[in-house]
């Protein structure tokens, strides 16, 4: 049937949106980055980089949404959504979201700082996808910058999954890992049994950063529970006038 088959598989993307700023912050591109992420198909999206509040942006720009930035993006296209509240300050927050067209059941943003400097979380979510018997653990991430703080990151990530996600279901961990040194696998999809969809399927993470032409391998779609169809890098044009990353997307199906 044509609802077995749609949901059997799922488009995934995960893309760091640099708070709706492009690049060097010259131009706010929230509006246009909605019509590309729109343009992915995608059926969950993982965001990093998510702008929930900031009040001096909201003065400054006429067009500013008014709807924090993880809501503006899901519009009509992703019914349900979750947002993980991480790095707070005067004017605002940010954190990551996630965006589904499936329903979230249940969510919880952990907070994995290391220092106080440096605000970290992942954002845990639990999709029902019709059709199957367990719901769907998606874990949407953004790493520190140094590789200590990234190692105790992924030693967190771990026990929380150990803790709270049964070995039969389906989970994707995803997002900006910061992860240039590639020390990912082994801190993370080794103890968990993930797959790396992009390593899987052509022997090395995706190149993502900066998006205009990637060099450094920093974001990453790890899955638990699929097989790989598809993977693409989404950098160049048009993409290279809105976020410093490129967006990642991939195309699986239940194992």
């Amino acid at each position: 049937m044509p609802s077995q088959i749609m949901t059997s598989q799922l488009r995934i993307a995960t893309y760091n949106i640099h708070k709706g700023f492009s690049f060097f912050k010259h131009r706010m591109v929230i509006h246009e980055m909605r019509d590309q992420l729109r343009a992915l198909g995608a059926d969950v999206v993982f965001l990093q980089e998510v702008q929930g509040v900031h009040a001096r942006h909201a003065r400054r720009f006429v067009d500013w949404p008014r709807q924090p930035q993880h809501e503006f993006l899901a519009d009509s296209i992703w019914s349900d959504f979750a947002y993980g509240k991480n790095a707070v300050y005067d004017n605002g927050h940010h954190g990551n979201a996630v965006l589904s067209r499936f329903p979230i059941v249940r969510w919880d943003n952990e907070d994995i700082s290391e220092h106080r400097y440096e605000s970290r979380g992942l954002l845990h979510c639990e999709i029902a996808i019709p059709g199957w018997s367990e719901v769907l653990h998606c874990v949407c991430v953004h790493l520190g910058l140094l590789a200590r703080h990234r190692k105790l990151q992924m030693r967190a990530i771990c026990a929380r999954i150990d803790r709270l996600v049964p070995d039969c279901a389906p989970l994707i961990v995803a997002g900006d890992f910061n992860d240039w040194r590639h020390l990912a696998g082994a801190g993370l999809a080794r103890p968990l049994g993930l797959k790396e969809v992009f390593e899987d399927t052509h022997g090395r993470p995706a190149r993502s950063f900066p998006a205009a032409m990637p060099f450094l391998r920093l974001d990453r779609i790890y899955v638990r529970g699929f097989e790989i169809e598809h993977v693409h890098v989404h950098h160049g044009h048009p993409w290279q006038r809105f976020s410093d990353h490129a967006a990642l997307t991939a195309s699986i199906t239940r194992a």
